[in-house]
């Protein structure tokens, strides 16, 4: 039976006009899936589906996705990264607990700064917003330059981030960059690429990162994320959202956090 399923040009490339002729036909094509985005069940013989290709270094894995959580296309991630997703569809991985998802430390690009990401849920005007918290483990300079200072969030202020005095609403959505959700977890902070080019990694998880179901939740339904920034020994590593946000709302009042609505990446 023909499913209702997009596909991409790009992913055609990928992977034949065969093969995609065959999805499109049902061949190949579960009826009943897990959306690789939102995780919850979907019916390609029912509703708009979309095929998404995620592409390793060796490998490659073609999902299935509700077609208003992500459009069909190609999505580049580490043999690491693809290898996480693929056992975390198996059920290796175990549910995150309710307290923010705190990362290890990893590496930022271009800057090479190491940063340490926090997610959790944010109230704003009553309502919960997904958040990532980003703070550096020491003052980052600006490229190029030597000596003491820390230009962090000067850096992310030229980028379009805005300073916050207080948390009481939605900071701008900033175009150009946006937050990788796929396979149910978070694999990425993406920035304009050079002149306009394909979206770079600004951050990216060196395995796929774990998040609450109602941080998933919340960012399916705003179809963004909130980002905020600031520089090292604002925030800590805080083990409750109560505790965080705290911590967000004393940066916020010293003049040393900056932010910016972030779109899911490919919406």
């Amino acid at each position: 039976m023909p499913r209702m399923l997009d596909v991409s040009d790009e992913v055609r490339a990928e992977i034949g006009d065969e093969e995609a002729d065959r999805l499109l036909a049902g061949d190949n094509a579960p009826g009943s899936y897990d959306c690789t985005s939102c995780r919850t069940p979907g019916d390609s013989e029912r509703e708009p589906t979309s095929t998404v290709l995620f592409i390793g270094d060796e490998t490659a894995v073609l999902a299935f996705a509700h077609a208003g959580c992500l459009p069909s296309q190609v999505v580049q991630v580490t043999e690491a990264q693809l290898q996480g997703a693929v056992r975390s569809i198996g059920g290796d991985i175990a549910p995150a607990a309710a307290a923010p998802a705190v990362t290890e430390p990893e590496k930022s690009v271009p800057e090479q700064a190491v940063l340490g990401v926090t997610s959790g849920l944010v109230l704003i005007a009553g309502e919960l917003h997904p958040a990532l918290v980003v703070e550096p483990t020491a003052p980052i300079v600006r490229p190029g330059t030597t000596g003491a200072g820390d230009d962090f969030l000067p850096l992310l202020i030229e980028q379009g981030f805005m300073p916050m005095t207080e948390l009481t609403g939605v900071p701008p959505v900033l175009h150009g960059w946006s937050v990788l959700l796929a396979m149910g977890q978070l694999h990425a902070v993406l920035q304009p690429g050079p002149d306009g080019g394909q979206p770079v990694a600004w951050w990216q998880a060196h395995q796929p990162l774990q998040v609450t179901e109602g941080w998933r939740a919340a960012a399916n339904k705003h179809q963004q994320v909130l980002m905020y920034a600031a520089p090292v020994g604002s925030i800590g590593r805080q083990p409750r959202e109560d505790l965080l946000r705290d911590a967000l709302d004393k940066a916020a009042a010293n003049g040393k956090l900056v932010a910016a609505a972030l779109p899911l990446a490919g919406t």
